[in-house]
């Protein structure tokens, strides 16, 4: 392994005005060039429309949410045709593959006690495998925990909403941890932010509910590379892909704190160094195998095995890996 590694930051699950978001590409790209970001990809709802490329210094790759009306969404990347919705996940997934594609489970476990008028959008059956999962979605978990019940609960939800994140949810974890244990292969997991940037109209100024660079603070997928990004919007577009296809990204909220950890595996070792004491857990296959408080950590792994990380910071969700494949 080369000492020398380089990190790019970037954000997936966004909408533009070719969906149900408000923003053109000039506005989202500016946005997330302000937010540090490297990369991001647009997965409108059921539209490829949006145009790719290199806006503002940022890496534009256009995906789909392929999105039925009620349930079962699945954000697809590398694909070049659209694909339409159908009753059966297993069909668009197929799709997506036969085009040479790869696609994440969107929100898989949104709550059925939301106190709002935001409908869960679920993936209902749990023995359809797709490629990969979005374990954490930045605004489905505002959502499951926003209670609009009186004035009060409502202006909280906004003003403080990052007091609302709580971390993927339970279910969500232990199926991909299944799928893993089930799969000789890597089935990765991506965080989404789920970007609309809604604008109210009815007051005397349009106001924007979670503005895109605000979403882009929120939920960060880092890639991690040997070698500097390649110039050119096609090589970048092929390396970034190929991480989020592979697995290698690591999740990070940036609203807890905006940092890249060193996490590197060598001679059945994990090694974690962080700038902060904070809660690492080390499961292999959903069994917790480590669960200590640490800011440098070096862990002999036991046996072979898929082995993930979570590390949280003051009690809050902070980063998650991709499982790391020890034979």
């Amino acid at each position: 392994m080369k000492d020398k590694l380089f990190y790019y930051k970037g954000a997936i699950h966004i909408h533009t005005k070719f969906s149900d978001g408000t923003g053109n590409i000039d506005e989202i790209s500016k946005a997330a060039k302000n937010a540090g970001l490297d990369w991001i990809v647009i997965t409108d709802h059921n539209s490829l429309e949006v145009e790719e490329g290199i806006f503002n210094g940022v890496c534009v790759i256009k995906g789909e949410e392929i999105s039925p009306e009620k349930s079962d969404h699945y954000i697809a990347f590398g694909i070049k045709n659209l694909i339409l919705p159908d009753n059966d996940p297993q069909k668009y997934i197929d799709e997506v593959r036969q085009q040479g594609g790869f696609g994440f489970a969107a929100h898989p476990d949104e709550s059925n006690s939301r106190k709002n008028i935001a409908k869960p959008i679920k993936w209902t059956d749990k023995s359809i495998v797709p490629d990969g999962v979005e374990i954490w979605n930045w605004f489905s978990d505002w959502a499951d925990n926003y209670d609009e019940t009186n004035i009060f609960k409502i202006v909280y939800g906004y003003l403080f909403r990052h007091n609302l994140i709580k971390g993927p949810h339970l279910e969500t974890l232990k199926w991909w941890d299944n799928l893993n244990k089930n799969s000789t292969k890597i089935i990765p997991a991506v965080a989404g932010v789920d970007a609309h940037a809604l604008k109210i109209f009815k007051y005397l100024v349009p106001v924007t509910i979670f503005p895109y660079k605000m979403s882009f603070k929120t939920l960060t997928n880092i890639i991690t590379l040997n070698e500097k990004l390649p110039e050119g919007f096609e090589n970048q577009k092929r390396v970034i892909l190929n991480s989020l296809r592979e697995g290698n990204n690591l999740i990070i909220n940036r609203h807890v704190k905006d940092e890249i950890p060193v996490i590197k595996i060598k001679e059945k070792t994990i090694f974690i160094k962080l700038s902060q004491t904070s809660n690492i857990k080390i499961l292999r296959y959903g069994e917790y195998v480590y669960d200590g408080t640490s800011k440098d950590l070096e862990f002999k792994i036991p046996e072979s095995g898929k082995y993930r990380i979570e590390i949280y910071l003051k009690g809050k969700p902070w980063i998650y890996s991709n499982p790391i494949m020890v034979i």
